[in-house]
C-alpha cells in the first residue's frame, strides 16, 4: 500500500476497531444490564463485521471467501438489531423475546447453511446476486419498520413548534447513521477511492464518532454509558406533564401485558428496568406526577383484577383471589381492598349479588 492507502486504511480500520470495543462493553461489561444497551451492542457488532469485510476486501481482494461470508452474516443482523434497539429504547419490546431470538437464529442458521452448501469461493455469484439481494431487501424492510416506530418523532420535527427530547434525538441520529452508511456503500461517492467499499467504511467511522460524541456530550441530561436504563435523566428536575403522560402509558401497558402486578415480590427498580428508566425517575413519576406511592399504584392493578375475579365468580375463595392477584397475605389484601373500594371483599361480593338478584 502507498501512503494514501495507508491513511485510508488507518481511519477506516480505526472506526471498526473502536466499534468492536464499544460493542464489547455494551454486551458484556455495562452495569446494570439493559435490553436497550444489549441491542445497541449487537447493532455495533453487526456493523463492524460488515465494515471489516468490506475493508479487507478492498485492500486484500485475494482473501478467502469465508471473510466475505462472515461479513454478510453481520449484514444480515444489522436490520433486526436496529429495529429491536429502537423498539426496546421506546419500551415496546418486552413481549417479543421469542420473536427476537427466533429472528437472530433464523439468519445465523441461514447464512451458515448457505456457507456449507454454496461456499463463496466456489459460487460467488450466488452470494452476490441472490443472498446479497435478499439481505438488502430485508434491511430495507427493517428500515421502514424502524421509521414507523419513530413516526411520532418525525411528526414532532415537521410540526410547528414541535420539540423532540434528548432520547428521541439520539435515536434519530442512530437511525439516520444506519441509512447513511449503506448509501455510502452503494454509491462511489469519492471517485478517487476507486470503489465504494472504502467510502462506506470511512462514513461508518465518521458516524460512529459523531454518535459517540453526541451520547457523551449530553452526559448531564443523558448518558448511554452510565447506569441509567433510559437516555433521559432528571436528577432534581421535575418530569414535565407531557413526558409523564408518555411514561405512564408505557408503564401501564407493560404492567398489564406482562401482568407484573401478580408478582408479590415486585420492586420499584425491577419495574423501572422494564420500561428503561431509572428507579429515581419512576419514583418521581409516581410521587410527583401521579401523587401515589409505588405500593398504592401497584395495588390498584391488583384490586381491579380482584374485582374482575369476584364479578366473574369462578368459585375461587376470596382469600385465594388475594394471592392470585399478587398479595402475599390475606391481611394485606383486605386492607388494600378496603382502602381502594371503601368496603371489604365480602361486602363487595354481597353487593354484587344484591344487584344481580334485582
Amino acid at each position: 500500500m502507498n501512503l494514501g492507502q495507508q491513511i485510508l486504511f488507518f481511519f477506516s480500520a480505526l472506526g471498526a476497531f473502536n466499534g468492536f470495543i464499544i460493542s464489547a462493553y455494551l454486551l458484556f461489561f455495562k452495569k446494570p444490564k439493559s435490553t436497550f444497551s444489549f441491542f445497541l451492542g449487537l447493532l455495533l457488532v453487526s456493523l463492524c463485521l460488515k465494515i471489516s469485510k468490506s475493508l479487507l476486501f478492498y485492500f486484500y481482494p485475494a482473501l478467502p471467501g469465508i471473510y466475505i461470508q462472515i461479513g454478510i452474516l453481520g449484514s444480515s443482523l444489522v436490520g433486526p438489531s436496529l429495529f429491536y434497539f429502537i423498539q426496546s429504547a421506546l419500551g415496546q419490546g418486552s413481549k417479543h423475546n421469542v420473536i427476537q431470538k427466533g429472528t437472530y437464529l433464523f439468519w445465523i442458521f441461514a447464512i451458515v447453511i448457505a456457507s456449507i452448501i454454496a461456499p463463496y469461493d466456489s459460487k460467488p455469484d450466488v452470494w452476490e446476486n441472490y443472498i446479497g439481494r435478499i439481505i438488502s431487501i430485508q434491511f430495507t424492510a427493517y428500515i421502514v419498520l424502524s421509521a414507523w416506530l419513530l413516526r411520532n418523532v418525525f411528526g414532532k420535527i415537521f410540526s410547528k413548534g414541535g420539540k423532540i427530547s434528548t432520547t428521541e434525538a439520539l435515536l434519530l441520529s442512530v437511525f439516520i447513521g444506519n441509512i447513511i452508511v449503506p448509501v455510502a456503500f452503494k454509491l462511489p461517492i469519492f471517485s478517487f477511492f476507486n470503489g465504494h467499499c472504502i467510502s462506506g467504511a470511512l462514513f461508518f467511522s465518521a458516524v460512529l464518532y459523531l454518535n459517540t460524541f453526541l451520547f457523551i456530550s449530553r452526559r448531564k441530561k443523558s448518558n448511554l454509558f452510565s447506569g441509567s436504563q433510559d437516555l433521559v435523566r432528571y436528577a432534581n428536575k421535575k418530569i414535565t406533564d407531557e413526558h409523564a403522560v408518555t411514561l405512564t402509558e408505557r408503564l401501564q401497558k407493560i404492567i398489564l401485558e406482562d401482568e407484573l402486578y401478580k408478582n408479590p415480590d415486585l420492586k420499584l427498580n425491577d419495574l423501572a428496568k422494564k420500561i428503561n428508566i431509572s428507579g429515581h425517575q419512576l419514583s418521581q413519576l409516581l410521587n410527583d406526577n401521579l401523587g401515589k406511592s409505588f405500593a398504592a399504584y401497584i395495588n390498584e392493578f391488583r384490586i381491579n383484577e380482584a374485582c374482575e375475579l369476584i364479578v366473574n365468580d369462578r368459585g375461587i375463595k376470596l382469600e385465594a383471589i388475594g394471592y392470585e392477584v399478587g398479595f402475599n397475605s390475606k391481611s394485606t389484601f383486605y386492607t388494600a381492598f378496603k382502602k381502594h373500594k371503601q368496603t371489604t371483599p365480602m361486602h363487595y361480593k354481597e353487593q354484587l349479588l344484591v344487584v344481580s338478584s334485582n
